[in-house]
């Protein structure tokens, strides 16, 4: 009892608390261990340093931050996943969702930038073999501009992946692959792609057996890209359209094997889902940071707008849904790291951090007043870069739909 007097006694308003592995009595622990508060410490400075002084340009330019993504890459932020014989340090999920949050708190289109290819490997990283893994992971440590990109979305076929047009032909040593992929972060700057696409055409084939996943070199003769969209937010990661046409993929290439792909895809997302929430919770904690110090220097009626009880009460519900929503973020990173299968935590964390982070970034905007709608502020930006959240990596409805369906799995209780 002790203990928890002496934490709770010195919370402070904006307070961080994370899970840590150690051993506790209870089972629980709230606190990261040494590695990962080093971690934290060096995203949390290097995005203070390098990132916020440049996030406002780079949103109104939208170009890609090459320079950040070298510096990101010499101090070791980036590829932190890959495993050590493959020149990686081997961090868990958890520990890079730490690094996410403090990257995502500076810019989420920067962190995104960042972040991207680590979506593109975690298939790699799941299903690939010792000279897949060697190849394609190996090049991603050894040179910074080495970028990979996930391509599994298409005009038609966002979140319903059973719905992918884009075919893959075997004929010979090789796959020909026709189709046209859409909204694929790092598109343009990535050096190889993950490729979802059908193999089996019969249309009753389960998706389970229909798809495979290919790893497919950029320069490939048959790809082009599409212009880099101009989107509402997160303007500085390089999003746009792939076309692939008549493109020549050895069989090596194949990840796992035919039919394993629409599997390898869903495990990816239960990976990649965690790094997502870890980042709305980032832009959510930076919105109550902005919208607490603002609260407090500007004064109405001969006080700190912070006073008046609805302003208050705003800042207190933001402080609430960043605190439960790290939360979930850690749960679920933590369930993976264990080797068990977290699909309905993971969505929970995403749902739940995605309409957190809109909701702190628009309480935000409203206690900044006019203020809050001029782009000399920052909340501005981060009401725009929020909406992503709540769309990509699985819409927040398609996060729901996978909540109902693991309830519906799982025995009723009591």
């Amino acid at each position: 009892m002790e203990r928890i007097f002496t934490i709770y006694k010195g919370v402070k308003l904006v307070s961080r608390t994370f899970y840590c592995e150690g051993a506790h009595s209870s089972g629980i622990g709230f606190e990261l261990n040494a590695y990962q508060k080093e971690c934290q410490e060096l995203a949390r400075n290097f995005a203070r340093k390098e990132i916020i002084p440049v996030a406002a340009e780079h949103d109104r330019s939208g170009k890609f931050p090459w320079d950040i993504v070298k510096k990101a890459h010499s101090l070791g932020l980036m590829n932190r996943h890959v495993p050590k014989e493959f020149g990686g340090i081997g961090s868990s999920v958890f520990d890079g969702c730490v690094v996410a949050e403090e990257l995502a708190y500076a810019c989420t289109g920067i962190m995104t930038a960042l972040e991207a290819s680590t979506l593109g490997q975690t298939p790699i990283l799941i299903a690939g073999n010792e000279n897949q893994k060697r190849k394609y992971l190996g090049r991603l440590i050894e040179d910074p501009t080495m970028l990979a990109a996930y391509c599994v979305s298409e005009p038609g076929a966002g979140s319903d992946v059973n719905n992918v047009k884009t075919r893959a032909e075997k004929k010979g040593d090789e796959y020909i692959i026709n189709g046209q992929k859409m909204w694929i972060t790092n598109g343009g700057v990535a050096n190889w792609y993950f490729l979802l696409a059908r193999t089996n055409t019969d249309p009753n084939c389960p998706a389970a057996k229909a798809f495979t996943g290919f790893i497919v070199e950029k320069e490939t003769p048959g790809i082009t890209l599409g212009k880099k969209e101009l989107n509402m937010g997160q303007r500085a990661s390089d999003t746009r359209g792939i076309t692939f046409e008549d493109v020549r993929v050895p069989k090596e290439n194949v990840l796992k094997g035919e039919g394993a792909g629409f599997v390898i895809t869903m495990q990816t997302f239960d990976s990649t889902r965690p790094l997502v929430a870890a980042g709305a919770v980032g832009l959510a904690q930076r919105a109550l940071s902005e919208a607490l110090k603002y609260s407090l220097e500007r004064k109405t009626f001969g006080v700190p707008i912070i006073k008046h009880q609805m302003v208050g009460s705003m800042i207190a519900d933001m402080a609430i849904s960043v605190e439960t929503a790290r939360l979930a973020w850690q749960k679920c990173a933590w369930v993976v790291d264990q080797g068990q299968r977290n699909s309905y935590e993971a969505a929970i964390a995403k749902a739940y951090a995605a309409d957190v982070a809109n909701k702190c970034a628009n309480y935000a905007v409203q206690i900044h007043g006019g203020n809050g709608y001029n782009s000399e502020y920052p909340v501005e930006k981060l009401m725009r870069d929020a909406k992503i959240f709540q769309i990509y990596e699985g819409t927040t409805q398609i996060q729901k739909t996978i909540i109902t369906h693991s309830l519906l799995e799982k025995p009723t209780k009591g």
